[in-house]
């Protein structure tokens, strides 16, 4: 069993020590620091911190003031709320002047299990992914969430980033590289490709594992990056298999499966999805019954895997 980290912790400290390091870095929130651990910023460096309140769309106004004054602001809040709420602003007067702002949706899919659809956000890739000049990015493991996060700082230009609420599982080592826009092969196969992203890397993984027992090669390969998305590694990765399986934790309308059959809308390629089928989240005293509920399990990738296969 790989180690489990808290991503949340993890980009809350990251995000802490790059403000020690550049103090032109500033955290916002929408009152909901303890949750999405901006409140480590908040505690050690206040004058690196602004407390924005319940008002995201104020949140994201302020932020882009901040970022034509040349600090690099990251706004953090709830996926539903920061995606949702402040769209408009985010749109408005973040993206269409391509200013340098970080937005950071934190208890994103169905990670918040007990507070039920309201605010459990699937929607938050397809509604951030559509709007131009925004990067899009959903780490696999709270490694890739330390590294996405320096990365992220470094680059210039609007960004969206996921994160989900409880533990993952590394499926990357510590200080691993990570490029903006680049995919990353996890695991070798022959038979079919399943491109994937946030915590569904590692049930495709652990599927894939189990699956080499049934004489049954699946290629793994981890998309952290929705938008831009790296076409030409997704065609070539899967002109072999012929056969393609897209997974998240999020809507199939619009998240990482769509942005991969618009990759491979050249190509002669069998593709499915194993994702959100066109609904809301629900509350749950537990996640995993949750996502059980939604077919995002191993058990449910290798179903369709074997599916596919025997077509």
């Amino acid at each position: 069993m790989n180690k489990a980290q808290n991503p949340r912790e993890i980009y809350g400290k990251t995000l802490l020590a790059l403000a020690r390091e550049n103090r032109n870095i500033v955290a916002l929130d929408a009152d909901l620091s303890k949750s999405t651990m901006s409140v480590y910023i908040e505690n050690e460096l206040p004058a690196q911190y602004v407390e924005c309140g319940i008002a995201e769309q104020n949140m994201l106004g302020t932020a882009a003031g901040l970022a034509l004054t040349g600090k690099i602001p990251f706004a953090n809040t709830f996926a539903v709320f920061i995606a949702g709420r402040a769209y408009d602003q985010i749109r408005q007067s973040v993206s269409i002047a391509k200013l340098n702002v970080k937005i950071v949706g934190s208890c994103a899919g169905l990670s918040d299990f007990s507070d039920g659809a309201t605010h459990q956000m699937v929607e938050d890739i397809a509604i951030m992914r559509v709007i131009p000049n925004m990067t899009v990015i959903c780490p696999s493991d709270a490694n890739q969430v330390e590294a996405a996060t320096r990365e992220i700082a470094r680059y210039h230009g609007p960004v969206y980033m996921r994160i989900g609420r409880g533990d993952m599982c590394d499926i990357s080592e510590k200080g691993a590289d990570f490029e903006i826009g680049k995919t990353y092969l996890k695991r070798e196969g022959t038979q079919l490709t399943v491109f994937s992203c946030g915590i569904m890397t590692a049930m495709a993984l652990e599927a894939a594992e189990q699956l080499e027992g049934e004489q049954i090669s699946v290629r793994v390969v981890d998309v952290p990056t929705v938008k831009p998305i790296d076409r030409e590694s997704i065609v070539s990765f899967c002109r072999d298999t012929k056969k393609v399986l897209c997974a998240e934790e999020h809507s199939i309308i619009g998240g990482l499966g769509s942005a991969v059959v618009e990759a491979l809308r050249m190509e002669r390629v069998e593709t499915d999805f194993l994702g959100i089928r066109d609904e809301f989240g629900q509350s749950s005293n537990d996640l995993d019954a949750l996502r059980q509920r939604y077919g995002l399990t191993v058990e449910e990738i290798k179903r369709k895997i074997r599916e596919m296969i025997a077509s």
